[in-house]
């Protein structure tokens, strides 16, 4: 066999094969391929195994998965004058694949940087009371404002959401003074309620004891069996049950002098 055949042969097989490597594409499943020929879009290529035509055509393959992009801290001055240094996430995917690379020339890039200046233009609108609680509409307000830029370069936000606020040192030390000033106002509150609840309580309590005066005493002998239990060498009599005595004193003169008078013989008249 002519050795220059045989070479010419091998060469040609490895020609092949190489021609064949350049011509086969694997699209993945969560991918999908733009076909370009002779530098015009020709169309989209679905998962699986392609051919192209190699040096004619070119498959760049884009993904269709959501994308987690950090957005870095960055100052910003709320609307109240407050600098503040806000870190956030923002989520995102591709749908429409043609747009992703024909109509910008990095898409992650982009959206990093109008994430960036859109998140200082939004807090930048708002007081930094409403920026630590209003967290749920300034992310919605972020998004929106992504989508609409971005559906012209085939994205879609899902999700932003901001992720840490810095507060200066000065600010946290005056919210602390505030949240304890607040904290102490509503136990002066509480504590006046209280007050008045039980002077309330006492007013029904004394009404009561005025109607029945022997409540009072009742009282005043728990009381004696309270201080009985507590302080044993302790005896006290209150000024209340000191008047009670009086009067039982003189209810009983009053009791003798009738029984005296009705024991006494009726005179005779003459």
């Amino acid at each position: 066999m002519d050795p220059t055949g045989t070479y010419i042969a091998i060469a040609v097989a490895v020609l092949l094969l190489i021609f064949l490597k350049m011509s086969i594409r694997i699209v993945r499943q969560y991918e999908q391929g733009v076909l370009f020929r002779l530098g015009r879009v020709i169309g989209i290529r679905l998962p699986g195994l392609r051919f192209i035509i190699p040096v004619v055509d070119r498959l760049p393959l884009v993904s269709l998965r959501i994308v987690t992009m950090p957005i870095q801290s960055q100052g910003i001055i709320t609307q109240d004058n407050v600098s503040v240094d806000i870190s956030a996430v923002a989520y995102y995917r591709v749908v429409d694949a043609v747009k992703s690379v024909v109509a910008i020339e990095n898409v992650a890039a982009a959206i990093d940087q109008i994430a960036q200046t859109t998140l200082r233009k939004v807090v930048g609108r708002h007081s930094l009371d409403q920026t630590l609680s209003e967290t749920e509409r300034i992310n919605s307000d972020i998004r929106e404002i992504l989508d609409a830029l971005t559906l012209a370069w085939g994205v879609e936000v899902t999700l932003v959401e901001l992720k840490d606020i810095q507060l200066p040192e000065s600010m946290k030390r005056a919210m602390a003074r505030q949240a304890e000033a607040e904290r102490e106002k509503r136990a002066k509150i509480i504590a006046a309620e209280g007050e008045a609840i039980a002077a309330a309580a006492l007013g029904d309590a004394s009404d009561t004891m005025m109607a029945h005066p022997l409540a009072l005493q009742l009282r005043n002998l728990q009381s004696l069996v309270e201080i009985a239990v507590d302080k044993n060498s302790t005896v006290v009599f209150p000024a209340p049950l000191m008047s009670t005595i009086g009067e039982l004193s003189a209810f009983l003169a009053r009791e003798n002098q009738a029984a005296t008078a009705a024991a006494k013989p009726p005179i005779k008249a003459a």
